[in-house]
Order: C-alpha cells, then structure tokens, then sequence
C-alpha cells in the first residue's frame, strides 16, 4: 500500500478496452514525512477521489486484474481507499 494525493484527473479518447469504464487519476506517491516520492502516476478509480484527496493505492498485479476483470491490463496503479 501507498499513499498519494490526488493531483488531477486524466482524459484518454483512446485507451486499453481494460480500461473502458474506469476513471483515471493523476497521483503523486508519498514519503512517510507527506512530501513527493517519485514522479506521478496514473491510476484507476472507482471510489469517487477528488483532486487533493489522499488516497491509498496498491501496485499488486493479482489485486488490479481482480479489479479490472482481465488479465492483460496494462494499469499498475489502482485506488483502493480513501484517507480521512
């Protein structure tokens, strides 16, 4: 598990046929002191996070392909949770 805040929303007129459906976030991971750690990733959304939300992402192969349904997604990033 990873945090990261929401940094903005990505737009995709054409995209994987995994990914059909899927809203697609900008993230930016954390370090445990809450600064940047790393470069922003894409990562997929079904929880409804807005930009400035901190979220908990999972990189688990097994667990997006459960997501997603398929087994030749090329997303690595998914939203799992919402932080309070």
């Amino acid at each position: 598990m990873q945090l990261a805040k929401v940094v903005g929303r990505a737009t995709a007129t054409v995209k994987h046929e995994t990914l059909a459906g899927w809203k697609l976030l900008l993230v930016q991971p954390l370090d445990a002191q809450g600064g940047a750690d790393g470069d922003p990733q894409l990562a997929i959304d079904s929880l409804g996070s807005r930009k400035n939300d901190t979220v908990m992402l999972t990189t688990d192969g097994a667990a997006v392909r459960d997501l997603v349904g398929k087994e030749n997604t090329p997303i690595r990033w998914a939203v799992i949770g919402i932080a309070d």
